[in-house]
């Protein structure tokens, strides 16, 4: 949106010329002007910010235009339970400008006619997620194909979406830029995937992603391959899982430009009776390094992939095994014992429960797993 001024010239006719549009804030919630999100989808202008009262907004949903916007919960999370509605037949919310950032929102329930709504649909190019919720959506966040577009998610939480058809998953991210995520939850997508991204650069870094009793299918898919790293992830498969698969890297063939994947000080529990940790298209360029593997199954299925200082160990090690805790205890036969990972590779963050990230410390010669005994 742009204002104009009129600029008066000496010996002649006045000129119409832009002014620039301060950005303006927002405030949202019942009592207020704007009692719902949606009112401040009609009248907000690129660079804003809406800020949104603490609540629930029953079957309020909303189709998002501007650039440079930033969508944030005031005083706790801001609740959008769709109640069977959804904005243009796709989701909660509908983000077409660029550059979005949204923080302290929780949405939930979205399903539509085709079985692929979505608590975001993600159509512009840039989206920055923090402290955010997405549950019981058919896809919690879903993304378009957009090359220059980069997703990132952060200390935000995404537990029972999916529809159960299999092609619906709690994050799905579509054929982007980048995808990076940190310091974030998922838990018990229904039949789908935990996390599935189509990304030329995935960055999976810091995070519990487990299926807890749930029928998920793989804990992480990179279906076209793309220069990844998953590092100091806790990934834990459950016993109704509907793959034996933890991480997948191109399934769907490796079309991307990269074929290059680290996985580096992971902790890896499959509670199945059989599987595989690492799934790998053939051609793959894979490092797998410094992980533990916690159950049964093979490390991978690729022969000939360089892997170095990756170890099975029994819930010993841990400080409850069963209570989803791995971090380490005094005495582990994971403590020391890594391999060198170049800098670029290395597991930078650990997730702190829940969903939080600290930087992993450098203490001696690097443990195995996602976390550093202190």
């Amino acid at each position: 949106m742009v204002l104009c001024a009129t600029l008066l010239t000496v010996g002649g006719p006045a000129a119409p010329v832009a002014a620039e549009r301060s950005p303006r804030t927002w405030h949202v919630g019942p009592g207020r002007t704007l009692a719902a999100p949606s009112a401040a989808a009609a009248v907000a202008g690129d660079g804003d910010t809406v800020l949104i009262d603490a609540g629930t907004y029953v079957g309020d949903v909303a189709t998002w235009t501007q650039d440079g916007l930033t969508l944030r919960g005031v005083n706790g999370r801001a609740h959008l339970a769709a109640d069977g509605r959804s904005a243009q037949g796709k989701a909660i919310w509908v983000i077409a400008g660029d550059g979005t950032t949204v923080d302290r929102i929780e949405l939930s329930g979205a399903a539509v006619p085709d079985r692929n709504g979505a608590g975001i649909r993600q159509e512009g190019a840039g989206l920055t997620v923090t402290r955010s919720w997405f549950h019981h959506n058919e896809n919690g966040i879903l993304t378009g194909a957009n090359p220059v577009s980069d997703i990132v998610i952060r200390r935000s939480r995404f537990f029972q979406n999916g529809g159960g058809d299999g092609y619906t998953h709690n994050l799905y991210v579509g054929a982007v830029r980048s995808l990076t995520v940190t310091g974030t939850w998922f838990r018990g997508a229904d039949v789908g995937h935990e996390v599935k991204s189509r990304a030329a650069t995935n960055t999976i870094v810091g995070n519990r992603i487990t299926d807890a009793g749930t029928t998920a299918s793989y804990s992480i898919d990179l279906p076209e391959g793309g220069r990844s790293l998953v590092a100091g992830n806790v990934v834990i498969q459950g016993p109704a899982s509907e793959n034996p698969t933890l991480v997948s890297y191109g399934a769907e063939g490796l079309t991307r430009a990269s074929r290059r994947l680290w996985v580096v000080n992971n902790t890896f529990v499959n509670r199945r009776t059989s599987g595989t940790y690492v799934a790998l298209a053939e051609g793959t360029r894979a490092h797998l390094r410094n992980n533990l593997l916690v159950g049964p199954g093979d490390l991978t299925d690729l022969a000939g992939v360089p892997a170095k200082a990756n170890r099975r160990v029994g819930p010993a090690a841990f400080v409850d095994a069963a209570g989803d805790d791995f971090r380490l205890v005094a005495g582990s036969p994971a403590i020391d014992r890594g391999a060198r990972v170049p800098p670029r590779w290395r597991a930078t963050w650990e997730y702190v429960h829940p969903t939080r990230q600290v930087r992993r410390p450098a203490v001696g010669r690097v443990d195995l797993g996602a976390y550093e005994w202190r």
